[in-house]
């Protein structure tokens, strides 16, 4: 069996992650374990964190759009609703960015969902009258 010596991969290894500890507490930023598992702690956090922030920024544009919508007189779902049934997609990132700085395109956008919703109940009232 050949002989295997540990050059500098496992030396790499450890420097890396001691690299990547560099401002932790203590022993967490100087001794190869505890960086270890701080580091893996970190990173866990980091992941979860990614996932977390996707769903803060959803959340945080869902209330600048519905609070745009009550100015306007139509609830948040309603205003949904109506842009889907005149076949305008866009996303709640860009409905929130038109929201805060572009008051009167909003308004446009509640107009359009507003007469699409009418279209709908009218073609949905005369269905339910046959």
């Amino acid at each position: 069996m050949p002989r295997v010596k540990r050059g500098t991969h496992r030396r790499d290894a450890r420097k890396k992650t001691l690299k990547q500890a560099s401002g932790y507490f203590l022993t967490k930023s100087k001794l190869n374990r505890a960086a270890q598992e701080a580091v893996e702690r970190g990173l866990k956090f980091a992941y979860v964190g990614r996932k977390n922030k996707k769903r803060e920024f959803r959340a945080l544009w869902i209330v600048r759009i519905n609070a745009a919508c009550r100015e306007a007189g139509i609830s948040y779902s309603r205003f949904l609703n109506g842009l889907k049934a005149a076949r305008l997609e866009l996303n709640r990132k860009v409905l929130a960015e038109v929201a805060l700085h572009d008051d009167a395109a909003f308004q446009q956008l509640v107009s359009v969902a507003k007469s699409a919703l009418e279209v709908k109940d009218s073609a949905r009232a005369a269905l339910e009258k046959k």
